[in-house]
């Protein structure tokens, strides 16, 4: 079906980030996956091309696009790519919009040019070792000492851990009898005393993208560091959900198709028993019903795409486009594999990575469960 969701300039937008991938990335993508990170200057190209902070104000050094359409071009290009750039996606999906909706002028001066240019990435860190996915259960807290904060605790899996110049830390600032109220943003700056970054952890796939632990001892964070108001972080992360799980059922979407075509180019090509592997019905059923449901994916995520534009995305149809996408993306992966054989197992196909990188959607951003658990709260169950 033909999409209407993008015009003419997001399209010649695409063919930018097309060919800048393909000078960028494509050709080194293979040493980052066995070094386990990319290297930190290619956050300096993409912010001189303007890609980090196409959302941020012309003021401070951004595109000051107000649409999303432009961060789903990007997302999706990345997603049909050789290499899955999840720092890219997080910074300018998750990190910036806090930046944009809760700092302070003085903040967002200091700040965003930075997180625009690409000299500071930034990551945010939410998950602890013993929360998992219950964010007011956390245990790392902030006490005041004047006009600073004393930062203890602990934080894992954190995307793009190794090169942020800034963390939006979740901490403890008050014991409430409601556990959501009393967590505060504070953002902490690479170098303060007592900040100190983890081993790399190993993944079964993402494995170009740096995931840390981070730590912090005594971390003296000045009161100014705190992002819109003390106590209210549950909120503000509630708030910034929808974006988040939108951009991840926009990556998974694009995923699935780049896996579809991958998969249609081998058939084709791979020879079985003296014929075309495309020329078996198993191959085109499997193939036909599985396009069928990734266009289903495609008027979904596109709708979401304009709903959010609009300001008209709410929690639940965020948490549908998430759900739908990523559990659709694990069964595509697994049947893709399974027509490319025994050549499907190994690494130097394409998806053989893209199988193991797609395991991770249905977790992050909010397993399928807590999905699961959002809709139906929605249908008043």
């Amino acid at each position: 079906m033909r999409r209407t969701v993008f015009d003419r300039t997001h399209q010649a937008f695409r063919e930018m980030v097309r060919t800048l991938f393909a000078r960028e990335v494509v050709p080194y993508a293979e040493r980052w996956e066995e070094d386990g990170v990319v290297p930190r200057t290619l956050y300096d190209t993409l912010g001189a091309a303007g890609l980090l902070g196409i959302r941020i104000p012309a003021e401070f050094g951004g595109g000051g696009e107000r649409s999303f359409r432009y961060n789903a071009v990007i997302t999706e290009e990345i997603a049909a790519g050789s290499v899955f750039l999840g720092t890219v996606n997080l910074h300018m999906n998750v990190v910036i919009p806090y930046f944009l909706h809760h700092a302070t002028a003085e903040q967002q001066a200091r700040w965003l040019p930075g997180l625009a240019s690409g000299a500071t990435m930034g990551a945010i860190a939410m998950t602890e070792p013993g929360s998992g996915s219950d964010l007011a259960g956390l245990s790392t807290t902030a006490v005041r000492d004047g006009d600073h904060y004393l930062l203890n605790g602990a934080k894992t899996f954190i995307t793009g851990g190794t090169h942020a110049g800034l963390v939006i830390v979740v901490a403890r600032t008050a014991r409430t009898e409601n556990r959501r109220d009393g967590l505060t943003l504070l953002v902490v700056e690479d170098g303060m005393t007592g900040f100190t970054r983890g081993r790399p952890l190993r993944k079964l796939g993402l494995h170009a993208q740096d995931t840390t632990e981070l730590s912090f001892a005594d971390v003296r964070v000045p009161v100014s560091h705190v992002l819109g108001e003390e106590g209210r972080a549950f909120g503000y992360l509630g708030s910034n959900l929808p974006q988040e799980r939108l951009s991840i059922a926009v990556g998974s979407q694009a995923m699935s198709e780049a896996m579809i075509a991958e998969t249609v180019q081998y058939v084709t090509a791979r020879t079985v028993f003296g014929t075309s592997l495309a020329s078996f019905q198993n191959t085109k059923f499997t193939l036909a019903a599985l396009a069928a449901q990734v266009e289903a994916g495609r008027q979904l995520v596109d709708r979401a795409i304009e709903e959010f534009d609009a300001g008209t995305l709410d929690p639940a149809d965020a948490a549908k486009a998430k759900l739908y996408t990523t559990e659709l993306q694990g069964q595509v992966a697994d049947q893709c594999l399974q027509l490319h054989g025994g050549y499907g197992y190994m690494r130097e196909y394409p998806i053989a990575r893209r199988y193991a990188d797609a395991r991770v959607s249905r977790i992050y951003g909010g397993s399928s469960e807590i999905m699961k658990s959002i809709i139906a709260k929605s249908l008043g169950l």
